[in-house]
């Protein structure tokens, strides 16, 4: 029987020729018959792809041989078979956009100068322990916030992760700068930079969920600090961590309860929208 399996992950390392990277990347994930995503930079790399379970392991298997992603923290979930309609893989400047390259800065160990890793359990405990004095700062494009987000979370009103550099320069999170901040996103590539921009503008305590929101779903589901559905980057759109995931998300058009997203005003559309399945043309 068919397994389909969605890998998502990334490695921040210095690399030094990109395109031979992607062009090694191209042959391994087609050699496998996945398709998804993986872009390839001086930064690192960052993988979205998916196919059947076989396939996915050598992939996997394949891309740990090289020694800067040996140790890539790879989060597994359960695909359909048909979440991406291509395998696309492409070297850009960073291998997520905030726009302006120069602002991240990569060792052999990862992002320099970004916040303190907190494992999901940590989170807890922090939580446990200072109470509303912790912030958490959603890392993500605001539409991803509207259908799942962390408790009494901050969600910018970001449109793409360019705006979140903008915002950050623009100070609109200084009232912050001394309280304990959690960043987080979906895997925890974006948050390791924004992580990074904060230390760098003088917050005095910034942490960053390691693994991303994937790995506290898996850990504490819909029983933790986590609220509602996760937006994903493949044909699903979002998935639960549980049977009980709260709805949280409103229909843009009638105000339904949905965790519903779809790009609006058709499928070949590509605003997104928060819309219930009865407001779908």
């Amino acid at each position: 029987m068919a397994t389909p399996k969605i890998v998502l992950f990334y490695v921040f390392a210095p690399l030094a020729d990109p395109e031979a990277i992607r062009l090694w990347q191209q042959a391994i994930a087609s050699a496998s018959n996945l398709r998804g995503r993986i872009i390839v930079s001086p930064h690192g790399i960052n993988v979205t792809v998916g196919g059947e379970l076989t396939d996915v392991k050598r992939y996997v298997r394949a891309t740990r041989e090289y020694p800067a992603f040996k140790e890539a923290d790879v989060k597994w979930s359960a695909g359909t078979g048909s979440d991406f309609p291509k395998l696309s893989v492409k070297v850009r400047p960073e291998i997520v956009t905030f726009g302006d390259p120069s602002r991240v800065r990569v060792d052999e160990h990862g992002v320099v100068g970004g916040g303190t890793r907190l494992e999901p359990a940590a989170v807890n405990r922090l939580v446990a322990e200072r109470g509303d004095d912790v912030v958490f700062l959603d890392g993500r494009n605001a539409i991803e916030g509207r259908i799942g987000r962390f408790r009494s979370a901050v969600v910018p009103a970001a449109e793409t992760t360019r705006d979140l550099l903008t915002l950050v320069d623009d100070g609109e999170f200084d009232a912050y700068r001394n309280r304990p901040v959690v960043t987080y996103c979906t895997g925890g590539v974006r948050c390791e930079v924004l992580s990074a921009l904060l230390v760098d503008r003088g917050f005095s305590e910034v942490y960053q969920i390691d693994g991303g929101i994937v790995r506290y779903g898996e850990q504490f589901g819909d029983d933790g600090l986590w609220e509602g559905s996760l937006y994903v980057f493949d044909s699903r759109m979002s998935v639960d961590f549980s049977d009980h995931a709260a709805v949280i998300g409103e229909c843009g058009k009638c105000g339904a309860p949905t965790n519903n997203v779809a790009n609006f005003p058709d499928a070949d559309g590509r605003d997104l929208m928060v819309v219930c399945g009865d407001c779908l043309p």
